[in-house]
């Protein structure tokens, strides 16, 4: 199984970046898809970005293309969630999660989810 454990959430104003981590350990393969979800109150698990754990692909989520990057750090095991722009409707809960293969935007297509970081974004 894999273990995921998120990092870097906060409070930031409109327009301001953050950075989220997720610290990736357990048995890993590099055709396994790392993906970044988040969840409003009262809304869905929403896709924002994935990255295949051997590299070379990504793909976002349009409300967030341009402004975030996904990226992946094997030999530190971890993937970060570079956020830029930032506008109030970002506010949620983003969750780190890994599927079996790369590309998966749906949530149900995850097996292992992190526990969650609260973004909150001011106006």
């Amino acid at each position: 199984q894999v273990q995921l454990v998120e990092s870097g959430g906060g409070l930031v104003q409109a327009g301001g970046s953050l950075r989220l981590s997720c610290a990736v350990s357990g048995r890993t393969f590099s055709s396994n898809g790392m993906g970044w979800f988040r969840q409003a109150p009262g809304k869905q698990r929403d896709f924002v970005a994935a990255i295949r754990w051997g590299g070379g692909n990504t793909a976002y989520a349009n409300s967030v293309k341009g402004r975030f990057t996904i990226s992946s750090d094997n030999a530190k095991n971890m993937i970060h969630l570079q956020m830029n722009s930032l506008k109030p409707e970002d506010t949620a809960v983003y969750y780190c999660a890994s599927s079996a293969t790369y590309p998966k935007v749906g949530a149900a297509q995850y097996d292992y989810w992190g526990q969650g970081t609260q973004v909150t974004v001011s106006s």
